[in-house]
């Protein structure tokens, strides 16, 4: 198992596993209880961490969380499924979840 990131804000790193988890690479996390020790240990050591469950599966990881810290100007795109337009800011199709950002764009 490899890190992937952490963070002291404890959304931005569930956010960032749904990412991952969405583009199929299983992943942990770890100090998810370990807040409680803060004061007792150094604050960035109760940082909540995500790790990838298999090594081999760390570069793409961390290109997909690279790609998602980067900001990028997209334009708004149409959903190749369902045909819905949607926002730019949307990795999924509000309408049908389709994965489809890249694929469908105008």
């Amino acid at each position: 198992m490899k890190l992937i990131y952490t963070n002291e804000n404890c959304f931005l790193v569930g956010n960032i596993k749904n990412i991952v988890q969405r583009k199929g690479i299983p992943v942990v996390l770890k100090n998810e209880f370990l807040s409680g020790g803060s004061g007792d240990l150094a604050p960035h050591d109760t940082w909540l961490e995500l790790w990838v469950v298999n090594d081999a599966d760390y570069d793409q990881a961390m290109s997909i969380i690279q790609d998602f810290n980067d900001p990028i100007d997209r334009e708004d795109w149409i959903c190749s499924s369902c045909g819905e337009k949607n926002s730019s800011s949307f990795e999924f199709c509000w309408n049908c979840q389709t994965d489809d950002a890249n694929k469908g764009r105008q």
